[in-house]
């Protein structure tokens, strides 16, 4: 996709994710915008570099990047940031995302289909591994610090 495209497509969810933060956090939109700008163009910022940067990473690593970065206490407008983004719910931004990643896995339904029963039994296997895995470190980190 173009830089264009995806910040069409960024701007969609955002207007969603807006609306969805109304309705589901009770905060209101004009409060919620500078953090949906704020996330957007760190989105673009991120999708930018792995387009730029020769080193085949995908773009959300970027993402993750930029934002931890920009938000970490002590970097200049940090506090800034950190107040924008706390606007918007989690809740409302996870649902249009996960709506699109819906439609982009139900247009390669037919390739899906072919894979037929695998793509099931890796689905709970990793899905039964990530959730005993993380079972075993809270288990862990509790032990280690005396809660349990």
């Amino acid at each position: 996709m173009k830089i264009g495209e995806v910040l069409a497509v960024l701007i969609i969810i955002g207007i969603i994710t807006l609306v969805g933060n109304f309705i589901g956090a009770n905060i209101p939109m004009i409060d919620a915008i500078p953090g949906m700008i704020f996330l957007i163009v760190i989105s673009i910022l991120g999708v930018s570099c792995s387009k730029v940067i020769p080193v085949r990473i995908p773009a959300v690593a970027y993402i993750v990047t930029i934002g931890c970065i920009i938000t970490i206490p002590g970097f200049p407008g940090s506090a800034v940031f950190n107040a924008w983004a706390q606007k918007v719910n989690f809740l409302a931004l996870a649902t249009p995302i996960l709506a699109y990643a819906g439609i982009s896995i139900g247009k390669d339904l037919g390739t899906l289909k072919k894979t037929g029963l695998r793509i099931l039994v890796v689905s709970f296997v990793v899905f039964i591994g990530t959730y005993i895995g993380s079972t075993i470190i809270a288990q862990l980190i509790l032990k280690l610090i005396g809660e349990i």
